[in-house]
């Protein structure tokens, strides 16, 4: 352990996103515990932030990373734009606010990946309720006392979200009442993390001023985690600057939070990883570890199939995009995992390349795969925290995702010219009606084709030996690590990953307070 300002740090937290802010808030509810939260950002101060209505135009600004990948071949050579959070409560300041856990079966596969039961639904279920405070109400399935407000929206619902969601009814699909419960397929509301019209991040729902009175927790925002300096299998602290000054950040356990793209790079920077790519930075190797920053998995989204409005569409109440539909590529399967979703945006989106029209007048039926096959990569490409790493996702380099795409675009098309709808528009405006054929609807889509901002899996979890951490998400090779964030998701799984990320940190907290408690 060691003193940093005259305290003494038991546990050292790098990055305050939304798995940091939950382990430093639980961890120092133990007052025997010092923990320091280490981030690069600074408290979000923008007002935009809290407006719901706002999420698509944060990105770019001075707490967004605003990550870039390669130029994809499988969407027409774009380079897609990755926002990610740089503030305290990171991505959870910047994404659409959705609250959606994933099928049950997503948690099977983990369990397969880590050799545990205790990754699966059920085993995370307490762990989800732990986390949520549903305005519906506590039941078996959704906590009511959690530290993060989730709305399940009533009365507030868009017209035209209510005529989508009836349509689908109409055309067979179930209706349900959220999508956290243990079916999937069918169509809800979005539950979104919104309390008073107000968007509520992990920092404002954790890190309340409570918990950063608290004598055993340090929070030093503003800080650049350079590397980690190792001494044998012991990470004997973190070099960081703040403020212009170095500092050595020194703790008995150190947890990387950082993220699917920060957590990889920092290992990178501190020589683990694969041996040929390290040296091609000018890092020296000190663990081979190749898998680290492999298996890079993310989310696509059509944006998409555009609609000019036969009427005029007033502003969404809520953060544009209000309702999804998981579906199975054949309809007639309304049970089990999904392999689609379509989405209901109240205004007219569209990928950059394409014109839309005015807000007002049109609307937007995103659509997607929900567990793409196609595998990715990122690394650094330098020593240094400022040479800009690689990302490449490989988007839609499968037959699967390339099949699933084009038939959850015919899908929306099918409720976009349905007659639940059928008051609303007035002409489809994107793909438009000449294009119907495989090659015709795969070009669009690769030209459509946006990030829904889910990326996971580059530490992934496994109980295999190449897996960077194990079942309890302890590092391989090293004895005072541990990674608790998305890049341990060994699958992505069906939705927006955000609340199985914060499941993830609690169950891991709740773990560590119990092991530290039994060994007192």
């Amino acid at each position: 352990m060691r003193r940093d300002g005259g305290r003494l740090t038991d546990i050292l937290v790098l990055g305050a996103g939304s798995a940091g802010c939950i382990l430093a808030a639980r961890l120092s509810a133990d007052p025997a515990c010092h923990v320091t939260l280490v981030e690069a950002g600074t408290k979000a101060t923008d007002p935009d932030i809290a407006r719901p209505e706002m999420w698509p135009f944060l990105q770019g600004r001075a707490y967004d990373w605003d990550f870039t990948t390669t130029p994809q071949p499988g969407t027409a050579g774009r380079i897609h734009h990755w926002a990610r959070g740089k503030a305290l409560g990171g991505s959870s300041n910047l994404h659409a606010m959705f609250h959606v856990r994933g099928h049950p079966a997503d948690y099977d596969d983990w369990v397969a990946a880590s050799g545990s039961a205790g990754w699966s639904y059920d085993a995370l279920l307490p762990h989800f309720r732990a986390t949520e405070a549903w305005s519906s109400g506590a039941d078996d399935l959704h906590g009511g006392s959690g530290p993060m407000p989730i709305l399940l929206p009533d009365e507030q619902t868009h017209p035209l979200v209510r005529d989508f969601m009836r349509g689908w009814g109409a055309l067979g699909m179930p209706r349900l009442r959220d999508h956290c419960g243990r079916e999937l397929i069918g169509t809800a509301p979005n539950a979104l993390m919104i309390r008073d019209g107000k968007r509520v991040s992990v920092a404002d729902a954790w890190l309340t001023p409570e918990v950063l009175a608290r004598p055993n927790l340090t929070v030093l925002d503003g800080a650049q985690v350079h590397r980690l300096r190792i001494e044998g299998r012991r990470v004997a602290g973190a070099e960081v600057t703040r403020a212009g000054a170095s500092l050595l950040l020194e703790a008995g356990r150190v947890i990387l939070s950082l993220g699917t793209i920060g957590s990889p790079l920092l290992l990178m920077r501190s020589g683990l990883g694969d041996p040929e790519l390290l040296r091609a930075a000018g890092v020296p190797c000190r663990f081979k570890r190749p898998e680290i920053g492999r298996n890079l998995q993310d989310h696509l989204l059509g944006a998409g199939n555009l609609y000019r409005a036969r009427k005029p569409v007033a502003p969404s109440r809520l953060q544009i995009s209000e309702s999804l539909s998981y579906q199975a590529a054949d309809p007639a399967r309304i049970t089990g995992r999904p392999e689609i979703v379509v989405g209901c945006v109240v205004a007219p989106t569209a990928a950059e390349g394409f014109a839309a029209p005015p807000p007002g007048e049109g609307f937007t039926l995103l659509f997607g795969v929900t567990n793409p096959t196609s595998r990715g990569q990122l690394h650094i490409t330098g020593p240094e925290i400022g040479a800009p790493p690689m990302i490449d996702p490989a988007y839609l380099q499968t037959e699967h995702d390339r099949r699933l795409f084009r038939v959850a675009l015919r899908r929306a098309r099918e409720i976009g010219h349905s007659p639940a709808l059928a008051d609303w528009i007035a002409a489809e405006v994107l793909p438009g009606p000449k294009v119907q054929e495989d090659a015709a609807l795969d070009a669009f889509i690769a030209r459509a084709a946006i990030t829904h901002h889910h990326p996971v899996a580059t530490c992934r979890m496994g109980k295999d030996d190449a897996a960077v951490v194990d079942a309890d998400l302890a590092m391989r090779g090293l004895d005072n690590l541990w990674i608790v964030d998305a890049s341990v998701i060994p699958s992505i799984t069906a939705g927006p990953i955000h609340a199985a990320v914060m499941a993830i940190a609690e169950k891991f907290a709740d773990r560590y307070i119990r092991s530290s408690r039994a060994a007192r």
